[in-house]
């Protein structure tokens, strides 16, 4: 039976997709985007954040934790990244909401009692459930289990993909999916490759593919100042050549995650500059 490791999980979720819906978050991404606002997402195995300015140093993570990665220390709490073993004990016992555990190993049917508690929601608003990341499909025997349970309880399901990912995978996964909710980050290979760390070839012919399979696709952009946002022009012009894309979604770059990449330990990537109100209305009006 397959595991997956699961980021987070969020009830109420409006911006997944139509309707009410709940979104899954697996770990792992095949790409590294500079402006990722997701960064526990990026890795695949489980990690623990850590919020210093919650910390109470009240000494239960301490006190729980097996590996040493957490100690006290004349009253104050120190966490050593170095020796976690990302078991999530410390996030359980934290009675400060400092630690945050990422990396739950579920399996589908597990999680399939959890994702059923707000069936009359997703039935009475046209939602249901979406598998994001990360990229989900990294995960892919698992995405494929859950979607046919889903699909077995008559559960509307939408897949939100970079799209770099085989085109086996697609194949698979692609008649228990009811949206594909598909990111373009770029049309030129060289400036993908400086946004995400690889070229599009792939990306963009999966979207085809998709499409040639008559799937309902929604098309997300990230608007990023001086990575992508000279490409709004260019795609527009390939989306046009698409059947089936029912939506286009330029969304605005924000830095709000700096946060979680210092909780994370990460190098914070996130871009400086973000963009005006005036420029992201003039990239929107382009679709």
């Amino acid at each position: 039976m397959n595991y997956g490791i699961v980021s987070d999980i969020k009830r109420f979720a409006v911006h997944d997709g139509d309707g009410i819906r709940t979104t899954v978050f697996l770990k792992g991404c095949s790409l590294k985007c500079v402006w990722c606002h997701n960064p526990e997402s990026i890795g695949f195995k489980p990690e623990v954040a850590y919020y210093k300015a919650k910390c109470l140093n009240c000494g239960e993570c301490a006190s729980v934790c097996q590996s040493g990665a957490h100690k006290m220390e004349n009253g104050i709490h120190i966490f050593d990244r170095s020796l976690c073993t990302g078991c999530g004990k410390c996030e359980e016992a934290c009675l400060g909401d400092a630690l945050k555990f990422y990396g739950k190993k579920m399996t589908a049917v597990e999680l399939l009692p959890l994702l059923l508690e707000d069936r009359d929601y997703y039935e009475k608003s046209g939602g249901g459930v979406t598998l994001s990341g990360g990229e989900c499909l990294c995960q892919a025997d698992f995405c494929l289990e859950l979607l046919k349970l889903l699909k077995g309880e008559g559960i509307n399901t939408a897949v939100d993909t970079c799209g770099f990912v085989p085109k086996a995978v697609i194949e698979k996964i692609a008649p228990f999916t009811d949206t594909f909710l598909y990111d373009i980050k770029a049309i030129d290979p060289a400036v993908h490759k400086k946004c995400t760390g690889h070229t599009n070839e792939l990306i963009l012919e999966n979207i085809k593919f998709i499409d040639s399979l008559n799937k309902k696709i929604e098309v997300r952009i990230p608007f990023v100042p001086d990575f992508n946002s000279e490409e709004t022009e260019e795609m527009r012009d390939f989306l046009k050549t698409l059947k089936n894309v029912t939506a286009v979604k330029v969304l605005a770059y924000h830095n709000y995650a700096s946060s979680k990449y210092d909780a994370l330990g990460m190098e914070n990537t996130l871009p400086k500059t973000t963009p005006t109100e005036e420029e992201v209305k003039k990239a929107q009006s382009l679709f």
